[in-house]
């Protein structure tokens, strides 16, 4: 009798996660080997296992005294090439800012992770909400790029998570995962890619020597080569707005070339993004446009409405920024309602609003109490809203 091939089983082993454990698996898989944090919930988690996997996979770990210096030492550490990542909650997220603001600036690849709970201030540490949407987008100051990852299941966590290391090193960018509560603390039973038959990116390291290097000149792409600290490779790295060797200036000339190409580098690769599920909305009269949990719910309720003779349908968006603006304009030109329910006052349906231009109704369904949108209660504001 042959034996069995252990290594292959283990790589493809069903395994029952929870939501925060597949993130720190999807976080090892890219290739993370630096974390820095400190405990909250809903997150704590991330930070419990990181403790525990990362220093097996060679990387390491530290936990902070505090969210700012958890993101400070990230900044650092993928600074000398270390892919590097931090979670965190609504009140953390909050003290995280103004180093996310310096990491747009100065281009340094990170993952972030919010899992959001009610809020503001303490708020409701232990339930969950959707309440960081816009703060994930405009929560540090001045004009800066952004990109949102919103997962909806234990294995878009572990997935998104690979994504999101992914982006950050494409583009030198901070990349911000937001999952809710429930997401990060469903256990589902999932089935983990075979290792190596993942696709990882890296970072660009520069091509000419380190004399002949111009930290911030724009290779074409809109992006420099990024060298780790201690390559030979001297540069200075500043929040300040910088000309293309790195120091500070004012000059008009460096100061909009400069922001232009912080924005221009990843809306140029806008239809890479436009990442979604959808269901049933070939000949969808009412569209639910959800993300996290919600779109769970959201899809239970569609199926139901089906049933009862109705033409539903559901996208599920799995990046909320840079906004699916494409998306959603073809959504918009197959429905003739449009349902946004979430788990705030209405922050992302503000924005399928501001581009909807007339193409249709957009309606909401707000929940902000800390409970779960439930697929009854979609289901009920569909056969509302439904055209006769």
């Amino acid at each position: 009798m042959k034996k069995p091939d252990t290594a292959k089983q283990m790589t493809i082993a069903r395994l029952l996660l929870q939501g925060n454990e597949a993130c720190v698996k999807g976080a090892l898989a890219a290739g993370c080997r630096f974390y820095a944090g400190y405990p909250i919930t809903p997150a704590s988690e991330i930070m419990e296992a990181m403790a525990r996997d990362l220093p097996r996979a060679g990387g390491s770990f530290i936990q902070m005294e505090d969210e700012i210096a958890s993101l400070g030492a990230v900044l650092g550490a993928s600074l000398t090439g270390a892919k590097s990542m931090t979670a965190t909650s609504g009140p953390g997220f909050s003290l995280m800012q103004e180093h996310i603001g310096y990491a747009c600036m100065a281009e340094i690849p990170c993952v972030i992770v919010d899992v959001m709970r009610g809020g503001p201030s303490t708020g409701l540490p232990t339930q969950g909400a959707q309440g960081d949407v816009m703060q994930a987008r405009w929560g540090t100051h001045g004009d800066h790029p952004i990109i949102v990852l919103a997962p909806s299941s234990v294995y878009d966590f572990y997935e998104l998570t690979i994504q999101a290391f992914n982006l950050s090193e494409r583009y030198r960018t901070p990349v911000i995962m937001l999952a809710d509560e429930a997401v990060a603390h469903v256990r589902e039973s999932i089935v983990l890619p075979e290792a190596g038959k993942v696709a990882i990116e890296d970072r660009a390291g520069p091509t000419v020597p380190p004399e002949w290097y111009i930290p911030y000149a724009d290779p074409g792409s809109g992006i420099p080569p990024m060298p780790r600290f201690g390559d030979g490779y001297r540069y200075n790295v500043t929040g300040l707005t910088h000309d293309v060797r790195g120091y500070p200036t004012t000059r008009k000339d460096e100061v909009e070339p400069l922001i232009s190409r912080l924005f221009s580098k990843i809306s140029k690769d806008i239809d890479r993004l436009q990442w979604f599920d959808s269901y049933y909305t070939e000949d969808a009269l009412v569209t639910v446009i959800a993300y996290g949990s919600v779109a769970r719910a959201g899809l239970q309720a569609v199926k139901e409405a089906r049933i009862k003779g109705m033409k539903a349908g559901l996208v599920k968006l799995k990046v909320l920024w840079p906004f699916m603006r494409q998306t959603i304009d073809a959504v918009m030109g197959n429905s003739s309602r449009i349902l946004v329910p979430e788990m705030n006052m209405g922050q992302l349906s503000r924005e399928v609003k501001r581009v909807n231009r007339g193409n249709c109704e957009v309606m909401t369904l707000n929940k902000y109490d800390g409970t779960l949108i439930t697929p009854l209660e979609i289901l009920r504001k569909l056969e509302e809203i439904y055209p006769c």
